[in-house]
């Protein structure tokens, strides 16, 4: 891939095999939580928008997949839920081979878009 990509197809083809399955696992997931979500692609990456509000994004590196959650006040509402990923300020990484559980998703999803509508 030269530069950052166009569309989020085109950002997910350029992946190899299996990370692609985890990350398009962990779009469907996203896109599961219900209507009013516009994803594009921001910052290199794709990215949910919820209400004209960054949501969540998603992404992968050689090592791993992540989650952008964008909220370190989520991130530390569902530690015990995320106990054996590697988390940082806003972010949850992954292997391919274990991926997020869908509902896991949609509870972090279901928790920025309470953020976003308390705003």
């Amino acid at each position: 891939m030269t530069g950052p990509p166009s569309d989020v197809q085109t950002f997910l083809a350029d992946l190899p095999e299996q990370t692609r399955a985890a990350l398009i696992d962990l779009r469907k997931a996203i896109q599961s939580v219900g209507s009013g979500l516009e994803e594009r692609i921001g910052y290199g990456v794709p990215a949910f928008y919820y209400k004209k509000r960054p949501l969540v994004s998603y992404g992968a590196t050689s090592k791993h997949c992540a989650l952008y959650v964008q909220s370190p006040q989520v991130i530390e509402a569902h530690r015990a839920q995320l106990e054996g990923y590697d988390l940082a300020k806003g972010t949850v990484r992954f292997q391919p081979d274990r991926p997020l559980p869908p509902d896991l998703v949609e509870t972090l999803v279901r928790a920025r878009m309470a953020e976003i509508d308390a705003r």
